[in-house]
């Protein structure tokens, strides 16, 4: 049965059209995993790898062939996947059935029905990144002409990546700081309140609003808004 394919300069074009104001980091890796699938003329499956502080997590994948296989390498932080991220290259895998570098993998990966592999590191931010792990049934999937286009299409999807990585970090430090700043007006709009009612310094009323949270068990600005909030309340029915 024929294997629908996505032309590789098609698949790369997609990969420049994403909006990342549009779709989140994990929408983009999921786009990624599903085009690399679409590229190749052989059927297989695909999973894009995050590493962190060298721990490894499946960010995107089309499909649960070599979960377990992942998920305990993963943990045991011996994986692949993380050696082509450590040496930037390409590492295949022709035959599982005859792969000794990796023992437990490779016992796993048969168990789970995977015949052959390809791994892509993938360069996403300096303390960020990936891997692009393709996966087929059949021993012996990749030739060199599939490698390549593989590697084309990573070094493509790499800089979607890293483009992804940027924005959502941008977009996340972004909401932090709304979210610190609203909750230092809500803590100085506080200090102003118990000024007024206490007569005090603003140190003071710093003291004073600190102890309401710690009576309540509530964070200071969570105790800060809750303030302005019955002030704001007894304002509207004076």
């Amino acid at each position: 049965m024929s294997h629908p394919t996505t032309d590789p300069a098609d698949a790369f074009a997609e990969l420049g059209r994403i909006k990342l104001g549009e779709v989140g980091l994990d929408d983009v890796l999921q786009r990624v995993a599903e085009l690399a699938k679409r590229v190749l003329p052989t059927p297989v499956e695909v999973w894009v790898t995050l590493v962190r502080g060298g721990t490894g997590r499946t960010a995107a994948s089309t499909h649960d062939l070599a979960r377990g296989m992942n998920e305990r390498q993963y943990a045991q932080r011996r994986h692949l996947c993380l050696d082509a991220v450590a040496s930037g290259d390409i590492l295949p895998v022709p035959d599982l059935a005859t792969e000794d570098r990796w023992p437990d993998r490779t016992e796993r990966g048969l168990k789970t029905g995977v015949g052959s592999s390809v791994s892509i590191g993938l360069p996403v931010q300096e303390a960020v990144v990936g891997t692009l792990n393709v996966y087929a049934r059949t021993p012996h999937a990749f030739d060199d002409d599939t490698i390549t286009v593989l590697k084309t299409f990573a070094a493509y999807a790499a800089v979607a990546l890293a483009n992804a990585h940027l924005y959502d970090s941008t977009a996340t430090l972004a909401q932090q700081m709304q979210e610190a700043m609203a909750s230092r007006a809500a803590i100085e709009q506080a200090k102003g309140i118990i000024m007024a009612e206490r007569h005090c310094t603003p140190t003071e009323a710093f003291a004073i609003l600190t102890k309401v949270s710690q009576d309540s068990s509530a964070k200071v600005r969570d105790a800060a808004q809750a303030l302005v909030d019955r002030a704001a309340r007894k304002s509207s029915t004076s």
